[in-house]
C-alpha cells in the first residue's frame, strides 16, 4: 500500500506539473483545476498551521496554564475576532479598526527597517575610506559605491536642469541604476529557472526515471 501510494502522488505530481505548464498554450480547463486545487490546499494547510502552531502554544495553551498571567493576549485575540467579523456584511464595519492596526503598525515597522537597512546603511557604506581597505578589490568597491549612491541621487536632483555636469552624472547614474535593475531581474529569472529545474529532475527522475533523482 506504501508504494502504491509513493507511485500514485508521484503520478499526481506529474500530472499537476503537466496541468500549470500548460498554460504556457492557452488558459484550458487543466490549469484552473490544478490551479484552484493548489490554492485550496495552500488555504487549508495554512489555516491548519495557524491554529496548531500559533493559537494553540501562543494563545490558549499560555491562557490554560496561567490566564492571569497572560490576560494581555485576550487583546489581540479580540482583534482577531473582529476582523473575521468581516465575513458579516452587516457588521463588516468592525473589522477595519483591527485591520487599521494591523496596516498601521507595520507600516511603522517597514519604515523603521528601510530606514535602517537602505538609508542609514548605505550612508555609513559611503561614509568609510576607501583607501584604508585591505586589499585591492574592496577599495575599488567602496570607490564605485562611493560614486554610484552620489551619481544616482544627482540623477534624482529635479531643482535645476540637468545638463552640464549635472547632465552628465544624471546620465552615469542612469546607468548604475540601470546595471542594478537589470541584476535584480536577472537575479529574478535565476530563482525562476531554479525552480524550473527543480521540476524537470522530478519529471525526468522520479517520474520518468530517465536520470537518478
Amino acid at each position: 500500500m506504501s508504494q502504491f501510494m509513493t507511485v500514485f502522488g508521484v503520478w499526481l505530481g506529474a500530472y499537476f506539473t503537466f496541468s500549470i505548464f500548460s498554460f504556457l498554450y492557452k488558459d484550458n480547463p487543466f490549469y484552473k483545476l490544478a490551479e484552484q486545487i493548489f490554492v485550496g490546499l495552500s488555504a487549508g494547510y495554512w489555516f491548519i498551521y495557524t491554529i496548531y502552531s500559533i493559537l494553540i502554544p501562543n494563545l490558549f495553551g499560555k491562557l490554560a496554564t496561567d490566564f492571569h498571567g497572560n490576560i494581555m493576549l485576550l487583546i489581540p485575540a479580540v482583534l482577531g475576532v473582529m476582523m473575521l467579523i468581516r465575513l458579516i456584511p452587516k457588521l463588516e464595519w468592525i473589522s477595519r479598526y483591527p485591520i487599521a492596526l494591523v496596516v498601521g503598525t507595520s507600516v511603522g515597522i517597514s519604515m523603521l527597517r528601510y530606514t535602517k537597512s537602505d538609508i542609514l546603511s548605505q550612508m555609513t557604506a559611503t561614509m568609510i575610506n576607501p583607501f584604508a581597505m585591505e586589499t585591492t578589490v574592496e577599495m575599488i568597491g567602496s570607490i564605485i559605491l562611493i560614486l554610484g549612491t552620489v551619481f544616482c541621487i544627482m540623477y534624482f536632483y529635479f531643482s535645476r536642469k540637468q545638463e552640464g555636469i549635472l547632465g552628465v552624472t544624471s546620465k552615469i547614474g542612469i546607468w548604475f541604476l540601470m546595471v542594478s535593475f537589470g541584476a535584480s531581474f536577472g537575479y529574478t529569472v535565476m530563482a525562476r529557472i531554479s525552480l524550473l529545474i527543480g521540476r524537470l529532475q522530478f519529471l525526468l527522475g522520479d517520474w520518468l526515471h530517465i536520470i537518478k533523482p
